[in-house]
């Protein structure tokens, strides 16, 4: 009996021990970092390596363009594939900036603005080079995707449009920019030797404004992007341009104030110098 009695309070004193020892489901706190959704991508077979002629372009009072280069080689770690050709597309791409494009009528003979549509983001200066037509070696959904061509890389408009046909501007828009050389295309332009070395030459216009480029450089087979590359390209103004602007900028009242003296001065000086001709 005695050791019946022992035997069972041992069993209950080790009953809360067992039931501590147990393992303790629990979940994670809403603030716990989790993994992520996606798969580490495989690296394409192909890849770009590339490079600049100049990462940087300065502006001065003589400025009138520059030009750069995007070099580079296809880096491969098995053969050239033979089943399709290997296309080279590289953009240069200004800061962009929000466009209000106007319609002009004339009426009561007069011309006055009419209609107008918003584009929330055009670049101030866009590029394309590319190793063949880009209709021909691009499909429509990557040139989406990677907004490649002139008119994707327009952004969304910037507000509601009243008008029937908003492409219809943007389509003027970029009609007029390509006229005057801050849009451009240049289909066969790229160099490709041997599926392995290319180069893109550009031209950048006297018209340059200050800020970060965006440089690209895409691989395409069968009309789809297979590897990129971005880099980079500060234009910035230096020496007395540089000065100037920003004066401009950081103190007006001092810059329209020495604007008005050297008017003032220039003035008296072209007036001085005709009454010495006249004198003469």
């Amino acid at each position: 009996m005695i050791l019946r009695l022992a035997l069972a309070i041992a069993i209950c004193l080790a009953a809360p021990a067992a039931a501590q020892e147990a393992p303790v489901m629990s979940f994670p706190s809403l603030n716990a970092p989790r993994g992520s959704d996606t798969m580490p991508r495989a690296e394409p077979a192909e890849q770009v390596v590339a490079g600049l002629s100049s990462d940087a372009v300065s502006i001065t009072t003589s400025f009138d363009g520059s030009e750069i280069i995007l070099y580079g080689a296809i880096r491969r770690e098995t053969a050239i594939p033979a089943s399709s050709l290997l296309q080279v597309v590289a953009t240069v791409e200004g800061p962009s900036r929000s466009v209000t494009i106007r319609r002009k009528q004339r009426k009561l003979g007069i011309w006055v603005n009419t209609e107008s549509v918003v584009v929330g983001a055009a670049p101030s200066f866009y590029s394309v080079a590319s190793t063949a037509p880009l209709r021909l070696i691009l499909d429509a959904d990557q040139d989406s995707l990677y907004r490649i061509s002139i008119p994707t890389a327009m952004r969304s408009f910037a507000r509601p449009v009243s008008v029937e046909d908003p492409v219809e501007f943007t389509e003027a828009m970029i009609a007029s920019r390509i006229a005057d050389g801050t849009y451009r295309l240049d289909e066969g332009a790229v160099r490709l030797e041997q599926d392995t070395l290319f180069r893109a030459d550009f031209r950048l216009p006297a018209n340059l404004i200050e800020g970060t480029y965006k440089t690209r450089i895409f691989l395409l087979r069968e009309g789809r992007v297979i590897d990129s590359y971005t880099a980079p390209l500060e234009v910035r103004k230096v020496g007395l341009e540089r000065w100037l602007y920003r004066l401009a900028f950081d103190q007006p009242l001092v810059y329209g104030i020495m604007s008005l003296l050297i008017a003032a001065f220039a003035g008296w000086a072209a007036s001085a110098a005709f009454r010495a001709l006249q004198r003469n």
